[in-house]
């Protein structure tokens, strides 16, 4: 069992969002319960992940179609708990919650699991769906992708493989 740094149950605030200019972001997920915030740091195709994750898990359990994202910033500190490994998702039918826990990435493949530290968040369905919202509007405002290779276009320059490099 891993060791849960922290336990919002249920949790205020929640958001994913990134810090940085495009191609150079580093994202964050943070939950607030009270006067306590935790930050775990992770990378872009996990908030692209969990959003894709809770818009599944909220269509089967039901869940609002829109929700509002004008509250959804991080918060000063930036200082992050861990960096994210792996994420795990449920519903709890009792509480009606969602639940979202993050372990800590593990430094080796020998690393024994139940030393991990990890965060569990209990949120409702409609921050679930704002989370998914601004965590899918957040990943789109990167930098534009190229339509003949699918690679991220840098702001100086792109060399395409497709295009022999042009």
């Amino acid at each position: 069992m891993p060791q849960f740094l922290y336990e919002f149950n249920p949790t205020n605030k929640i958001v994913a969002d990134a810090v940085g200019e495009p191609g150079r972001r580093t994202f964050y997920l943070q939950a607030r319960q009270g006067r306590t915030l935790a930050t775990v740091q992770i990378e872009k195709f996990q908030a692209q992940v969990l959003a894709e994750s809770l818009d599944e898990l909220l269509e089967k359990v039901g869940g609002p179609e829109a929700a509002s994202t004008s509250e959804l910033h991080l918060e000063e500190p930036l200082e992050p708990l861990f960096r994210a490994g792996q994420i795990g998702l449920g519903h709890d039918a009792k509480t009606d919650h969602i639940v979202i826990i993050i372990y800590e990435v593990a430094e080796s493949e020998d690393t024994d699991p139940d030393t991990l530290t990890a965060v569990r968040f209990w949120i409702s369905r409609e921050q679930a769906r704002a989370l998914a919202l601004h965590a899918v509007m957040v990943c789109a405002g990167g930098r534009p992708i190229c339509v003949f290779c699918g690679n991220p276009i840098d702001a100086d320059a792109h060399f395409c493989p497709k295009r022999n490099g042009h």
